[in-house]
Formats: structure tokens, sequence, C-alpha cells
């Protein structure tokens, strides 16, 4: 039954996505859903490890910097083919992720918390202060993004590759919360001791999806950074981390499609409050106690399960 829901809602998805940039009024809006598209791309790896394992990460955008800068450094002074450098920088992510997450993820709570928001800090000093390499808190441009003779130039390109990529990183999600490896994280999400009883090497499959979460953002942040053409250590802040956490929360931990629908809320905030960036962290602090208050659990679980109750 829930493997033919989710069957359904992917397919509505893609119709979805294929109808919407023909639906849009202007460039802009189109800017708007890219974007929305990567941002749920990260989400929804954040959520493997947020919401499938219950592990709180605040220095996500650590692990987006990382393919950003990679892609951009490898491209820009190395002359590397843009494929390639995208896929060292994920494999580069991925290995950093693998070296820290099985003493990082030994913690638990707030220490857990306190640990990935160090990390996000550690990375975002280093890209401001190695300005040799990332152009220090100036940044750095980075070329367009092509595999062969083909190169996505424009904002249509862009929406067709990011929809599908988010497509993938969303049927993926799926099939891991169905596998005995997504029940063995949910256990773990529940209750470690217990699930550590039943079998489960509950570090191991931490650090497992810890990288999983730090590639898909890795391979996010390196095509963000060819899309805009330009990247800054901003994209390592902590506003950043807390936009991405938010997402996640808003959106419905666990949730898969709720993950995205936090990203398209998340992003949208900015631009309806256009002329109020400095009071963007209150904003999403706001979201966040209003969401916690009325919508415990997120949006799409909350009324879903409200749904469900009314139909019974």
């Amino acid at each position: 039954m829930k493997n033919h829901l989710f069957a359904r809602s992917v397919w509505l998805g893609i119709v979805v996505l294929a109808v919407l940039p023909w639906l849009l009024p202007n460039a802009f809006m189109l800017d708007v859903a890219i974007r929305i598209l990567f941002a749920g791309m990260i989400a929804v790896g954040l959520n493997l490890l947020m919401g499938f394992a219950g592990q709180i990460s605040i220095g996500h955008a650590a692990f987006v910097a990382m393919g950003g800068y990679a892609s951009g450094i490898l491209t820009t002074t190395y002359n590397l083919p843009p494929s390639a450098a995208l896929v060292c920088g994920a494999v580069g992510t991925g290995i950093v992720a693998w070296i820290i997450a099985r003493p990082m993820l030994r913690l638990r709570g707030h220490s857990l918390t306190m640990a990935t928001l160090g990390l996000g800090i550690i990375v975002n000093l280093v890209l401001i202060n190695e300005g040799a390499l990332t152009g220090g808190p100036d940044g750095m441009a980075v070329g367009p993004f092509g595999i062969g003779s083909l190169t996505l130039e424009t904002p249509m390109a862009w929406y067709v590759a990011a929809a599908v990529l988010l497509v993938i990183v969303v049927v993926l999600s799926l099939n891991l919360y169905i596998s005995p490896a997504g029940r063995a994280l949910r256990a773990l999400h529940g209750t470690e001791v217990a699930a550590r009883v039943m079998g489960v090497d509950a570090t191991a499959f931490k650090a497992r999806v810890f990288v999983l979460s730090a590639v898909i953002a890795s391979l996010a942040g390196g095509l963000l950074a060819h899309y805009t053409g330009f990247i800054t250590p901003q994209l390592a802040s902590f506003m950043s981390s807390v936009q991405l956490a938010t997402i996640v929360v808003v959106g419905g931990m666990a949730s898969t499609f709720g993950v995205v629908l936090g990203a398209a809320l998340i992003v949208l905030l900015p631009q309806l409050f256009g002329g109020l960036q400095e009071y963007e962290l209150i904003l999403f602090g706001l979201v966040l106690m209003v969401t916690m208050i009325f919508l415990p659990r997120g949006i799409v679980p909350t009324l879903a399960n409200r749904f469900m109750r009314g139909r019974s």
C-alpha cells in the first residue's frame, strides 16, 4: 500500500515539475524555482540524517560549501572538466564525512548539535582565511557546467537538470525508507538502545547515512556553484545551516515529500519579504516556533495524520 502511494506521489511530482516552468510569470521566478530544486535536494539528503536516523545537524551547509568550492577551485585553478571536478568534490566530501562521522556520531543530543555547529564554523573560517585558493571573504567566480560538448547555459536547461536530480534523490530516499536499512535507521530514531539490542550496528548505520547525506549536499553545492557562477563563504555560514535544518523541521522530519515542500516555503519566504533581509533569522525563528506549536511533526506529517483521523 505504502509503495503504491509513494509511486503515485512521485509521478504526481514529476507532472508538477514538468508543468511548473510554463506557469511561471518571468525569468526571476524560474531562477527561484531552480534554487528551490537545489534546496530540496540538499534537504532530502539532510532528512536522511535528521528525520530517518534522528541525528540533529546544524552544520550541514559545510558540505554544500565543500562541494561548491571543490568544483570551483578544480575547474578554475586546475582546469579540470566540470563533471570531473563535481565527482572529485563529492568523493572528497564523502571521505571527510566518513573520517569525522564515527567520533562525532558517538555524541548525542546537544553535544552532537554543538559538534555539527563547530564543523560549520571551521569550514566557514577556512574558506574566509585561505584567500589564495578560495578568494577569501569576496568569494570566487565559477565557470559554467558541462559534460563533454553539452553545456548547461539556459535557465530552462538548468531547471530540467535540477528537476531530474531532485526526482532521483527523492526516489533514492523513498527506496531507503522502505528498505531494511531504512527500518534500522528509523529504529535508531525511536530508541537507540532497543535498536542495538535487536542487533543494529548503530554507529555504522549512522556513519553511512551521514556520508550519504554529505555527498548529496556536496553534489548539489557543486552544481549550485556552477549555476550561480559565483560563490562566497556565506555558503557555509551558520545562517545557511539554520535554513537547511528549518526546511527539514518545517516540512516534516522523516517525510521526503514534506521536506521538498519545506524547501519551497523557506526559499520563497525571503522573496515575499524582500525588504526584510536583516530580519531573516528572526523570520526563520518565528516560522519554527509557529510550526512547533501548531504543526509539531511538520506540515505534511501533521496534516496527513489529521486527514487520516478525520476519515476514520
